[in-house]
């Protein structure tokens, strides 16, 4: 395993180009949008690629079958020597990766569902990932039950980027305010003069945006999620930007607010966690 130099990113995008599954984090890293980093199995003639955005997803693909490269990947992703301190989200293309890491984390995997004391150290949690496709025609239905909030909702400004909590928030995806500024879009809600909820672009490439959504937890419950995701929601259609929504299948808060914003579940994939 070997760290590819910036320089040498553009090896990485036709095979990118060839990942079916939703891939806008790698690319965003891959075309210099976010800083991040590729590992690769050679630097000169790569086949294997593992991208990994800041905010700990990655993508896994291109040759399954590189025996040097899985041996090493295996001792990276149980995190052997201790040199990462968090853990990774990973997805894998194409499918043959799936058999191929079942084999090689064979006795260090676990299910999420079995995992009743969430470990992390030294092993692997088996997911699912669900990539969701966006239904205009459900979401302009499901709209005409969307509650009004009472409360400001204003376009995500240098303040609300830099005051958000939580852990899905503009901070994690783009490199600093200006970057968020120049670059994406959100819409932020305060409740009782607090901020509230903040929905915005993770990522914009070409013609696609996919959203991110943050609610800090005392304000959870009272429908400001799909109303602040709706504000964004619109922003797409107005702007001819498809909305693009993914989550962990365990994640069922994320889940049912997409199916209520009219976003319908089309691929679930293996979802790696990779130990801390």
């Amino acid at each position: 395993m070997k760290e590819l130099s910036k320089e040498n990113y553009s090896k990485v995008i036709d095979a990118l180009k060839e990942v079916k599954i939703n891939n806008l984090f790698a690319r965003a890293v891959v075309e210099n949008h976010v800083s991040g980093k590729v590992i690769v199995n050679d630097i000169n003639n790569p086949t294997t690629f593992y991208v990994v955005h800041p905010y700990g997803m990655t993508l896994l693909f291109g040759k399954h079958d590189n025996q040097e490269f899985n041996e090493a990947f295996k001792e990276y992703a149980i995190n052997k020597n201790d040199f990462r301190d968090s853990y990774e989200w990973m997805q894998a293309y194409p499918e043959q990766w799936d058999s191929t890491l079942k084999e090689l984390f064979s006795d260090c995997s676990i299910k999420s569902s079995e995992n009743e004391s969430n470990r992390t150290k030294n092993i692997i949690e088996f997911n699912t990932r669900v990539n969701f496709k966006f239904n205009s025609q459900k979401y302009h239905e499901l709209k005409k039950d969307i509650k009004i909030a009472q409360t400001p909702t204003i376009r995500t400004g240098k303040k609300e980027f830099e005051n958000m909590q939580g852990s899905v928030i503009p901070l994690n995806f783009w490199n600093n305010a200006n970057d968020f500024l120049e670059n994406a879009i959100g819409y932020s809600t305060y409740y009782e003069n607090e901020l509230a909820c903040t929905a915005y672009a993770a990522f914009i490439l070409g013609d696609f945006l996919e959203l991110g959504i943050e609610t800090t937890a005392k304000f959870r419950g009272k429908g400001l999620a799909r109303y602040t995701c709706s504000k964004l929601i619109d922003y797409c259609l107005e702007n001819d930007y498809e909305p693009i929504w993914a989550c962990r299948l365990e994640n069922i808060g994320s889940y049912k607010l997409a199916q209520k914003l009219g976003f319908e579940d089309v691929q679930q994939v293996p979802y790696y966690r990779l130990s801390n």
